[in-house]
């Protein structure tokens, strides 16, 4: 008998009496769509193995797999700014077996960046869980000679267009947080795309490039490491994993605040029981306290909720980073 079941045979007065009320507020979330899940499941990450979306996607995964029983794959699927990765999940069978990524650059970035999209977030995908947060940092290669963000702007202003600023990719928040840094100091620097985090990072400590801004989840043990020099965290607050390192308003440029965010999400026409058992799994685990550890070391800040949070923050987000494109001048490379 299952849940539904038995719930349904049960007059609410009768569940009152017999059921502490904790327990009551727990049952729709115990409800399980049947069979499910029978095999792997794969989960589809629009951007390269080793970087930020990478690394936790893989810690959520990894637990996953242990409560619901069942292996989950991840498919990494870089190119196009997220957006063929993010096709594929948009057209995979609707049967919860095809889970993805989706973040702020696939949700609200890319809609300004892109004159036609190969998905439709709203109307091929499915919330699951937003996952969280993660600052990006502002670092430069060693050997620049630069120690803060303002001797940074100084070097811009007097070698216009000579420094070069790497990305993870065209539409991240690295290269969209960068053309507003550009625009908001009066500086030009060229800006160099990658097909993701691990590349851009390696070409910076290598010195093809001068200076980059990254997801602090794959920059982070680079900066510990002592391999590169970090000058600034892009959000409103300095980061609980670097307390002594200055935001970039704290540093001279005002008012700006660039925070990455991202979630798990479905082909839309996935079974409700599904989504909503997903969402419970992922909450559960997000409410673990080493999991939370495992994401506070590197730089990812965790929330809990329902589906609806996810496209909610790239519902409110779509016009911000609209207004940022437009400001900025930035383009596909």
């Amino acid at each position: 008998m299952t849940d539904r079941t038995f719930v349904s045979r049960l007059s609410r007065r009768h569940l009152l009496r017999t059921v502490p009320a904790a327990a009551l507020a727990a049952l729709p979330q115990l409800s399980r769509a049947a069979g499910y899940p029978e095999r792997a499941i794969r989960l589809v990450v629009p951007s390269a193995a080793g970087g930020s979306p990478d690394a936790i996607c893989r810690v959520i995964t990894n637990e996953l797999a242990r409560s619901l029983g069942q292996a989950f794959v991840v498919d990494n699927k870089p190119g196009a700014s997220g957006n063929i990765g993010m096709s594929d999940i948009a057209h995979a069978a609707p049967d919860g077996y095809t889970m993805g990524y989706a973040n702020v650059g696939t949700l609200s970035i890319n809609k300004a960046l892109f004159s036609k999209l190969p998905y439709d977030p709203e109307k091929q995908l499915a919330p699951v869980c937003l996952l969280g947060f993660v600052q990006n940092a502002l670092v430069v290669r060693k050997e620049l000679g630069v120690n803060t963000v303002q001797e940074l702007i100084a070097l811009a202003k007097a070698r216009p267009g000579v420094l070069s600023m790497g990305s993870a990719g065209s539409g991240t928040t690295g290269h969209l947080g960068g053309e507003l840094f550009k625009s908001m100091t009066g500086t030009f620097m060229v800006h160099v795309p990658y097909r993701g985090s691990p590349q851009a990072i390696q070409d910076l400590m290598g010195g093809q490039v001068d200076l980059m801004f990254d997801n602090l989840s794959s920059i982070a043990p680079h900066i510990q490491a002592g391999r590169l020099k970090v000058l600034a965290v892009t959000g409103a607050r300095r980061s609980p994993l670097f307390p002594d390192i200055p935001t970039v308003a704290e540093s001279g440029v005002a008012g700006y605040d660039v925070v990455a965010w991202g979630g798990l999400v479905v082909p839309v026409a996935t079974p409700k029981s599904v989504v909503q058992q997903l969402n419970a799994a992922v909450n559960a685990a997000l409410g673990q306290p080493a999991i939370r550890d495992k994401y506070a070391s590197i730089g990812f800040e965790t929330t809990q909720g329902p589906p609806e949070a996810l496209f909610e923050r790239a519902t409110r987000e779509t016009p911000v980073w609209a207004a940022v494109v437009k400001r900025s001048g930035a383009q596909v490379g």
